[in-house]
């Protein structure tokens, strides 16, 4: 027996009967309620889309309760230990995890495409010495699209593999070659004898004409935190590469919209903020009055609390790790120390437990990148270099969703209506 929710309009006594299906209804199906037949209908108003699913998707599963989060059905704590990026790269986008043929193969297609295009190169030698390394790399990107257009058919399965495959091997390369910009450094090409992380690395900090070798414990962080990073379910920055593939965009397009979201303070800038928050307080002897503050409304606590979890982020423990094993390589950051003693207050305080403030993703990470060397202009790029796969397979979910269509939200209309135009002289 279908699974159904009886609904009475108490404006007109009238009672109607909408299907459940997968613990949802479908929000066309409330258009049928009207007080009269020339009524638009029944909608529902949800700022934000706080509860509303704009799709279905077998990517990511999260549940913000208990804490989980997974990848095609695989807790982030198993993969962040036992597989590397590349291979986390091919389970979001195929579905499964490798075996080693098919990683080697999709390695091998990936080292293809990581080098750019010389024209693409000097656009970028052609931006400001001081320009903000994430507006270069989101009109970089952008530009791509000219570079392949073949990439607007995609209806077409093949051309979408090639353009995935191309941007996941770009991405890092125009990533690495904004910071070297920002840093007055020449280029550093790709070497694909190196793996996905390594060549990141060798691409930012390596000198001409010498070959690099990154630390295996920052190496390996870096590995972990893309992993970690890679695919956060429907998030601001996916939702905007799905709505703008819904109108059949190329992907270069549409990453730059995700990746314009992302660039916002609100999504992808909290690992700065924190930064910037554990800085403020300075020293550890300064961790209790700036609590106080906090719960005073006086401040605000940084890297605390999450959108989505109510426990703490299953990213932040394995993040936390990874500064450890950093910080025994790099030097350990006088901030860490504060870090530390703000996390234990607040998981210990009722104030904040009450409120269910556990540390997130973010409180950790931008630590770890300022020790590796980045600047904080840097953090966003970092994020989006990961993301792009988490983009890109939500991306082609979405354009084989027999129910996706151009993406069109309603609006509930309170302006004023059916006005008089008056000429100028009369206003």
């Amino acid at each position: 027996m279908p699974e159904t929710l009886t609904i009475t309009d108490n404006r007109t006594g009238k009672t109607y009967e909408v299907s459940i299906e997968n613990e949802t209804i479908r929000a066309i199906d409330l258009r049928k309620i009207k007080v009269n037949e020339s009524d638009f209908g029944m909608m529902t108003y949800d700022p934000g889309y706080s509860n509303t699913a704009s799709c279905k998707s077998q990517v990511t599963y999260i549940d913000g309760e208990k804490g989980i989060l997974e990848y095609r059905g695989y807790p982030i704590e198993q993969l962040a230990e036992k597989s590397s990026f590349t291979e986390v790269v091919y389970l979001l986008l195929n579905g499964e995890l490798p075996d080693a043929d098919q990683l080697s193969n999709w390695q091998e297609s990936i080292n293809h495409h990581t080098v750019i295009h010389e024209n693409i190169k000097r656009q970028m030698e052609s931006f400001r010495y001081d320009a903000h390394p994430m507006g270069m790399m989101i009109s970089t990107v952008a530009a791509l699209s000219t570079f392949y257009p073949e990439a607007k058919k995609v209806r077409c399965a093949e051309n979408r593999k090639l353009q995935i495959e191309r941007l996941i091997a770009k991405v890092p390369t125009i990533a690495a070659f904004t910071f070297r910009h920002s840093q007055g450094h020449p280029y550093v090409f790709p070497n694909n004898k190196l793996s996905y992380t390594e060549n990141f690395l060798s691409m930012m900090f390596g000198m001409v004409g010498n070959d690099y070798h990154a630390d295996p414990a920052i190496v390996k962080a870096l590995d972990v935190l893309f992993t970690l990073h890679a695919d956060h379910e429907q998030n601001c920055s996916a939702s905007v590469m799905r709505a703008i593939g819904s109108s059949e965009a190329d992907p270069y397009s549409a990453w730059a919209g995700a990746a314009a979201a992302l660039y916002g303070p609100l999504h992808g800038g909290a690992n700065e903020a924190v930064l910037k928050m554990l800085a403020e307080i300075g020293d550890v002897s300064n961790v209790a009055s700036y609590v106080e503050k906090c719960k005073n409304g006086e401040q605000r606590l940084m890297g605390f609390g999450h959108r989505v979890y109510k426990n703490y982020d299953p990213r932040a423990r394995i993040i936390k790790k990874c500064a450890d094993e950093v910080f025994e390589v790099t030097g350990r950051n006088p901030l860490l120390d504060v870090a530390l003693e703000l996390e234990k207050i607040a998981l210990e305080d009722e104030y904040f437990v009450k409120r269910k403030l556990y540390p997130n993703v973010d409180f950790y990470s931008g630590l770890i990148y300022q020790a590796i060397g980045l600047p904080v202009a840097m953090f966003p790029v970092m994020f989006a270099i990961p993301r792009t796969v988490g983009w890109l397979a939500q991306w082609a979910e979405s354009l084989e969703d027999k129910d996706q269509r151009i993406q069109r939200p309603r609006q509930v209309f309170l302006g004023e209506r059916e006005r008089e135009y008056k000429a100028q002289s009369e206003r």
